[in-house]
This record gives structure tokens, C-alpha cells and sequence, in this order.
């Protein structure tokens, strides 16, 4: 299993601004499929209380399945099912959850096409984040993205497994001109996927990152492609005072909007922070 870590240079990993208040909300659409295969969570202790200023932790998940109408759903319950529980159940930092509960997610497809060989080939990507105090941590794999938003500039946190960082790189080496890589047909493969094997990339944040008030993260399922990442910094920016769920119904109308044929499913979980 290798491990990768993506860097925000302008993202700290120092001490936060306290944050007492934080919000998500998930919002999906179906696109031009006749099926869902995105599915997405959050979870927060039932106890906690954020307008006490008691410390928060907050779990979203998002996995987008792949293997067929039916294989890619079950895939994708299964591993945000899964995950979560484990999460839950485990002690520890936020980090060995994490770990821990990609592990269940993998194990659960494996025990899924054990009993039903017919769904071999199923399989789902997964972005798991815990906002834990004033802080996020995060683990991933697959090419669903995950996206900071602080004070108009946007970044991905999370490294993309797909072959099209591979098919740049060679971009950038000379050795593909712009227009062979993005017509290339196996830029939307995928490099790594939870597949009930081993893993073959991982990215997981080596240290809690620092969330500042006013901070907006957002998970995705790759419909969310079908706009450019400077037209969702600006949805995010226009929409983000008026809360997740607004912030999250833009960027679904912003991908419906565009008009792209066969639009592949699109969800999004959208966490905000306040003070």
C-alpha cells in the first residue's frame, strides 16, 4: 500500500482558530443516469454540543461506486456503511480512525463478493474526513476530489488516483502534447479503488491541518467535474454565507446548469465553519 499526502501551501497545520460551530450538508443528483451509485454520510456524536464550545467531531463521507447499476450502489452503501461504523466504534486519534475504518470499508466488499461472486468487479472510491476541534484530517482514495475554501482561494487536499496526474506529469515531461492527454481514454481510469484488495495508493494527512473560521470543505463524486474548479470557487464564494445547504444546492444547480450530456452522478458534502 503506498501512502500519499497532497500539500495547500497556503493552508497551515499549526493551531486553528477555535471553532465552535460546525456545519455539513449533502446534496445529490442523479444527472443523466438512470441509477445512483454516489452515496454520502455524516455523523456526529448525539451528545455533543457545539454551542457549548465543546470540542467537535464531526465525520463526512462520500464514495462513489463503480461496477454496474447494481454493483456500484451496493459497492458505495457498503463502503460508507462500513466505514462509518467503524469510525464510530474506534478509539484513538483521528488518524488511526481513519486508517481503521478504510479497513472495514475494504473488508466489506470483500465479504460482499465472497458471498455474491457475481458483483467481482464492484468497487467504489472513498474520501473519509473527521473535523475534530478546530482541525481536519482526511483519507481517500479514488479520484473523488476534496476541496478547502479559504478567503477566495480553493485547493484539493486529497491526491487524485486516476491516471490523468500521470498522463500531465508526461505532459509536463514533453512526452504527450495537452491535447493527447486529455483525449487519451485512460484518463478517467482509476489507479486505486476500494475493491476488497489491497489498496494500491492511499493518501491520508500526515498531520491534523488547521481550520480557521469562515473556512468552507467540500467532498465530491466526479460529476462535480462537469465544471471547472475556478466556476466552484466561485459558487462557494457566492453562496457560502448563506450556509452548507445553500453553498451545496448552488454547486448541484452549477452541474446541472452546464448541460453536459450523459452528466454522471454528482454529490456533494459541504462542511462549513463558524465562530
Amino acid at each position: 500500500m503506498k501512502v500519499e499526502a497532497a500539500r495547500a501551501p497556503w493552508l497551515g497545520s499549526g493551531p486553528g482558530g477555535w471553532i465552535v460551530k460546525f456545519q455539513v450538508a449533502i446534496r445529490a443528483s442523479q444527472g443523466a443516469r438512470s441509477y445512483q451509485e454516489d452515496a454520502a454520510a455524516v455523523w456526529q456524536p448525539p451528545d455533543h454540543d457545539a454551542g457549548a464550545g465543546e470540542p467537535t467531531c464531526v465525520l463526512a463521507i462520500l464514495a462513489d461506486g463503480m461496477g454496474g447499476h447494481a454493483g456500484g450502489a451496493i459497492a458505495s452503501d457498503a463502503v460508507c456503511a462500513s466505514f462509518e461504523a467503524q469510525f464510530i466504534e474506534q478509539q484513538g486519534s483521528p488518524r488511526h480512525r481513519l486508517k481503521s475504518a478504510l479497513s472495514a470499508a475494504n473488508g466489506a466488499i470483500t465479504a460482499l463478493v465472497a458471498a455474491q461472486p457475481q458483483l467481482r468487479g464492484m468497487g467504489s472510491t472513498l474520501i473519509g474526513v473527521a473535523f475534530h476541534d478546530d482541525h481536519v484530517s482526511w483519507i481517500s482514495v479514488g479520484d473523488s476530489p476534496l476541496y478547502l475554501y479559504r478567503r477566495g482561494e480553493m485547493a484539493r487536499l486529497n491526491e487524485d488516483h486516476s491516471m490523468a496526474p500521470v498522463l500531465d506529469k508526461l505532459v509536463a515531461a514533453g512526452r504527450l502534447t495537452p491535447e493527447e492527454a486529455e483525449d487519451d481514454p485512460r484518463r478517467h481510469m482509476l489507479r486505486s479503488a476500494v475493491v476488497g484488495e489491497d489498496l494500491e495508493l492511499v493518501d491520508i494527512s500526515q498531520t491534523p491541518w488547521a481550520l480557521q473560521a469562515g473556512d468552507v470543505v467540500v467532498l465530491a463524486s466526479d460529476g462535480i467535474h462537469s465544471i471547472a474548479d475556478v466556476e466552484i470557487a466561485r459558487v462557494i464564494a457566492a453562496y457560502r454565507k448563506d450556509g452548507p445547504e445553500a453553498t451545496a444546492e448552488a454547486l448541484i444547480a452549477a452541474v446541472r446548469d452546464a448541460g453536459i450530456p450523459h452528466q454522471d452522478n454528482t454529490t456533494v458534502v459541504v462542511g462549513t465553519a463558524g465562530d
